[in-house]
């Protein structure tokens, strides 16, 4: 599978742009607010149906305009899918498929798979738990199908059990078999992902565990080798749903929203047993990162059979050399499909992907 071409009408910085891509390489590079990353954007809205640098639907639009389109041609197994993202000021976002509108974005998801590997990931370790919460919902939901329903379904209840704590709380009221209705939903609900989630950790971190080992180059039997884990932290390990629920109603009652549950779940990143965040060197936590991603992609090419499109984001000015060429050594292989990198330095980047052997194209912006 490959993005063969893409146009872009109010998009960010762009009026009117588009684009024809080589099936394996393509280099984005100019100086820095030209709209290199916005590219990447692009992309990442027709395989997710929202944008990795910013949620605002709106912000997307170019200034003083009320309105953007993305098209994208895509040669998936043999044939062309047309992939079309538009928004207007006040409206709803419509996302089609070969011309069919689709009734809800979810449906979308995970046609397209995509991985992107950007500065921003940092976050991942540095920020709280919500963000490494989707990180690991959005693997699982690319295969599941069931996962990414019961998944919406929760927070759909988790939100009206939120509203009802409120109300009861404004109304000096309270009505536990209210209460008792929507915790039999996110206990259905919840027990499902927390089953899925465990598995998804059991099978994902000998695969992270694998690229960390190609990334810092050592055997993963060398006993100096730092050891790294990701493990999966869930208030339903030791106890069942319904008495967690039950235990924390009154500090809900409280709080007016739900303090307990799947939605406070968190993926541990540990170096030598430690958390990563308080003692991993800047390099250490790159290199975790990368193979974060990259674990992502085996995980996804491995339940789909196809080959994620994979997005490099400013990594030669953020990396160091030495793991920009083990980055670009580890992706040089007919384990990997397309590619599409960023970079202010044409010269530079040109002379690193000719070392893959790989076509190419270079786009000057």
């Amino acid at each position: 599978m490959f993005l063969e071409s893409i146009a872009l009408i109010n998009f960010k910085n762009f009026s009117e742009k588009s684009f024809s891509f080589d099936e394996k390489i393509n280099c984005l590079v100019g100086n820095n607010g030209v709209g290199k990353t916005n590219v990447l954007e692009a992309i990442y809205y027709l395989s997710h149906t929202k944008g990795y640098f910013n949620a605002v639907a709106s912000q997307s639009i170019k200034h003083t305009n009320d309105f953007f389109v993305l098209d994208g041609v895509y040669s998936k197994e043999g044939r062309q899918e047309h992939i079309h993202c538009s928004l207007k000021k006040g409206h709803k976002k419509v996302m089609k498929r070969n011309g069919k509108e689709y009734e809800k974005l979810s449906d979308h998801f995970g046609l397209i798979p995509l991985v992107i590997i950007s500065p921003s990931d940092t976050n991942l370790i540095s920020e709280g738990s919500d963000l490494r919460r989707k990180f690991m919902d959005m693997i699982i939901s690319m295969s599941d199908k069931a996962y990414f329903q019961d998944l919406i379904q929760y927070n759909k209840t988790l939100s009206q059990r939120n509203s009802l704590l409120k109300y009861f709380a404004a109304n000096f009221t309270f009505d536990k078999d209210n209460i008792e209705i929507y915790d039999d939903q996110l206990i259905a609900f919840g027990e499902r992902i927390f089953e899925k989630r465990k598995s998804f950790i059991k099978e994902f971190e000998p695969i992270f565990n694998k690229r960390y080992s190609h990334i810092i180059e050592k055997s993963a039997s060398d006993d100096t080798m730092e050891k790294v884990s990701l493990s999966y932290k869930t208030q339903l390990e030791d106890e069942g749903f319904k008495s967690l629920l039950d235990r924390s109603l009154e500090k809900d009652r409280v709080l007016q929203y739900s303090s307990a549950g799947i939605h406070k779940d968190d993926l541990l990143f540990q170096i030598n047993a430690h958390p990563i965040k308080k003692i991993g060197s800047q390099g250490q936590q790159k290199s975790f990162l990368i193979a974060l991603k990259l674990a992502q992609f085996d995980f996804i090419t491995n339940k789909s059979h196809i080959k994620p499109i994979l997005l490099l984001d400013d990594i030669f000015d953020k990396l160091d050399d030495q793991r920009v060429g083990q980055l670009l050594h580890l992706v040089n292989d007919d384990s990997f499909g397309q590619l599409f990198i960023t970079d202010t330095h044409d010269a530079r980047t040109e002379a690193l992907i000719k070392k893959t052997g790989q076509s190419y194209k270079m786009f000057s912006l």
